[in-house]
């Protein structure tokens, strides 16, 4: 992005000194930790079962196929106990346990137990990205029979969910504020200067992540074939990177979120590079946007749609389009074979980050768009190793600067549990366990 549309405020230094931040009323973690259930009690009974968990537990790591997991048991009032399991041809990852809760939270919870005992200190580790990374190479077997099971009866659980009330909007607008609004300041903390929140694309592998956010934006715009004639609409505004920038190629942008923390900052952000008479910034739901556009982006939100709402969604979309329209979505997307188990099953990310989460896979997307648009896909482009590099970058700005998180008021459970959730994701991509795509849809037979 050129000086020109640097948005930054000037009046603030580039390293805010973290008593400034302290009194900042607009962060608010408390409704992303009630959403969780984090600091939920833990029972008599799963305190005594935590030796069976444990003995079960060290069976099955017993039989890890590939890399190697070393296990230490540092657990007050017991003696220190060190195990080691697999063959150590790969990866080698470091697990400390501190409380047994640690174990039965991993049996009874799967990866939502998994990363609780991570937010709640019952484990930890230096490198929890590669302890990740081991969990998902070695579930190969036992995803197989679930991703089958899922398919056998997909047919009647999909039908009893699809009866099921949809999200309300006010729902929607609980879940998205549950996290984007956890403050302004906070995610200043991690992000670049672009305020981008979602994967950059790097055309070489020494690119600064500022630029490669911007590519990001480019590529998309370059999809979009976008015209300074264009109007465009904008489906997700984060905090208004792409508007700015398809505004500064001379585009009429509208663009919608439901996100009032993410409103305010897209509006001075958007004041202050001199684009009030390009860009228009809505609080308005998806479902209730009017108007006709020559073409549409989306980036990442469509994650906060719930797969029963992608017919309806993709009609919107093309309702607000005109004729020869293009859409570019960008999104983070599950493999086809697992995305029918996924949809229906709770994990870590819809529990702990992003409420109510539905990841969707390219072919759902294909499906819904045969149903009810006359849209079709005609690219992709898939990047999941970018995406695990912008992870890797959040997470080093977000350690670097943990004495300013603090100080914005967040305790150290919140810490690990945002510490986590970016080592969760990156493992995720580095093992393309989920991906990243960028797609072009368009008419199937556009008209002249």
């Amino acid at each position: 992005m050129s000086t020109a549309f640097d948005t930054r405020r000037p009046d603030v230094p580039a390293e805010p000194r973290p008593e400034a931040r302290r009194d900042h009323a607009d962060v608010q973690a408390d409704r992303l930790l009630a959403h969780a259930d984090v600091s939920r009690s833990v029972s008599v009974a799963e305190r005594w079962t935590g030796r069976v968990a444990a003995r079960s537990l060290h069976a099955l790591l017993s039989r890890l196929g590939s890399d190697r997991l070393d296990v230490a048991e540092r657990i007050p009032g017991h003696p220190p106990s060190d195990r080691s399991y697999g063959p150590g041809d790969g990866l080698t990852a470091r697990v400390v346990v501190v409380d047994r809760r640690a174990y039965s939270a991993v049996l009874t919870e799967g990866s939502v137990g998994f990363s609780r005992g991570f937010i709640e200190g019952w484990w930890t580790s230096d490198d929890p990205v590669a302890v990740v990374q081991v969990v998902i190479r070695n579930l190969g077997p036992v995803d197989r029979i679930r991703n089958r099971w899922a398919s056998l009866t997909g047919w009647a659980t999909d039908r009893i969910r699809t009866m099921r009330p949809h999200d309300s909007r006010e729902r929607n607008r609980e879940d998205i504020g549950a996290h984007y609004d956890i403050g302004n300041d906070f995610f200043e903390l991690f992000l670049d200067e672009t305020m981008t929140y979602s994967s950059a694309v790097f055309p070489t592998p020494d690119t600064p992540l500022a630029d490669a956010s911007r590519h990001k934006y480019d590529r998309l715009l370059d999809l979009l074939d976008l015209r300074p004639d264009h109007h465009l609409l904008e489906i997700g505004t984060g905090w208004g990177g792409m508007a700015i920038r398809a505004a500064g190629r001379g585009s009429r942008v509208t663009s919608t979120t439901i996100s009032a923390e993410q409103l305010r900052e897209a509006k001075r952000r958007v004041a202050d590079a001199g684009l009030d008479d390009r860009v228009t910034l809505l609080d308005v739901d998806w479902r209730d946007l009017q108007g006709r556009f020559d073409r549409a982006v989306s980036i990442e939100m469509i994650e906060a749609v719930d797969w029963r709402d992608y017919d309806r969604f993709f009609a919107t979309i093309e309702r607000c389009l005109r004729p020869g329209g293009r859409l570019a979505l960008q999104a983070i997307v599950l493999p086809d074979e697992r995305w029918h188990r996924a949809k229906k099953t709770e994990d870590f990310i819809r529990r702990f980050v992003f409420p109510n989460g539905c990841l969707p896979s390219v072919g759902a997307i294909e499906e819904s768009l045969g149903r009810a648009t006359r849209l079709e896909v005609t690219a992709v482009h898939d990047f999941a190793a970018d995406y695990a590099e912008t992870l890797r970058q959040w997470r080093g700005r977000f350690d670097e600067r943990l004495d300013e998180v603090a100080a914005l008021g967040l305790d150290e459970r919140f810490q690990r549990l945002w510490r986590f959730y970016l080592a969760y994701c990156e493992a995720g991509f580095r093992e393309r366990h989920c991906s990243v795509v960028q797609l072009l849809i368009e008419e199937r037979h556009p008209t002249d």
